[in-house]
């Protein structure tokens, strides 16, 4: 049985784009391909107290305007030579019907456009993009860029200390997936961790409690070879060269959108985990932190 890769389409998420990178994808890992429409505008139309005729005459001009547009992308997908059905829903909440066909289908990854959010949707993670990552345990890709250079880069963001509770099983899930990302696409693949220093923590312990000087330097020296340790030994454990693995002092999603652009990278991939609501609520995800500001197509994995 042929694996399936699950591809929203939301109008305004450029669904010509979306499409053609599931449909890259499914080509690449021998996959048939399954478009569902995702827009509620029908339900909306037809939900109205009192029936007007022209309100029904535009619901049946929505639905069929949805119904061409899907047998475009669908067109292009099978001129590709990949099996394709397709599909609209009108569900909400829309993470809870992405999550259930997934889990019908067995999604071998999830392809959804995905677009900068307001102040509100970051602050409240109650987004789609943001309840996805949170709730989804499948693989989930983020399309923002356009078409990948012939030889992509690939980076796996990771966190071999597991300062976030991270199972270490999710750095190898993350190192795993990027690597045969890198591997079929005839890529190259970088490993990048950041961590935190003590400085500004250092100097105010230092001015709150006693009057002489913190040794944070020495601190953030002893830091910084515990976390270079770690990194390293996962690179050797996955036979990543010297020249492709990256450590950076500071937060991960103030310093991974700026890495990845000056490595012009195609593909981030990084790890979520799983938190209680509250949790979610007060610090969010480093990768829902980080999704708004990268420049490229971003895949999210669990362990």
């Amino acid at each position: 049985m042929a694996k399936t890769i699950l591809c929203i389409v939301e109008l305004e998420n450029n669904p010509e784009v979306v499409v053609a990178r599931a449909a890259w994808l499914a080509k690449l890992f021998d996959c048939d391909l399954e478009l569902v429409l995702s827009e509620p505008v029908t339900n909306y139309l037809g939900d109205s107290f009192v029936y007007i005729l022209e309100m029904q005459m535009l619901a049946d001009e929505v639905r069929n305007e949805q119904q061409a547009l899907l047998q475009r992308l669908a067109a292009s997908v099978e001129e590709q030579g990949v099996a394709v059905t397709t599909n609209v829903s009108t569900e909400r909440p829309e993470a809870d019907m992405i999550v259930s066909k997934a889990d019908a289908c067995d999604a071998y990854f999830v392809v959804k456009g995905t677009h900068r959010h307001s102040l509100v949707e970051r602050a409240s993670l109650a987004h789609t993009d943001w309840q996805l990552i949170r709730e989804l345990r499948r693989p989930l890709w983020f399309v923002k860029g356009d078409e990948w250079q012939s030889s992509p880069v690939v980076i796996a963001a990771v966190d071999p200390v597991h300062s976030h509770d991270k199972d270490a099983s999710l750095d190898r899930e993350i190192i795993n997936s990027a690597r045969k990302m890198a591997d079929k696409s005839d890529g190259k693949l970088l490993l990048f961790h950041s961590y935190q220093r003590l400085e500004e923590i250092g100097s105010r312990v230092t001015w709150r409690i006693k009057p002489e000087r913190l040794a944070v330097e020495k601190l953030d020296e002893k830091i910084r070879k515990e976390h270079r340790d770690a990194l390293d030994g996962l690179a050797e454990e996955y036979g990543i060269d010297a020249e492709a693995v990256h450590q950076l002092p500071g937060r991960t999603h103030e310093l991974l959108p700026t890495f990845a652009r000056e490595h012009e990278s195609d593909l981030v991939v990084m790890g979520a985990l799983a938190r209680s609501g509250l949790q979610q609520r007060i610090v969010g995800s480093t990768a829902a932190k980080t999704l708004d500001h990268l420049p490229c197509d971003v895949l999210i994995v669990h362990s």
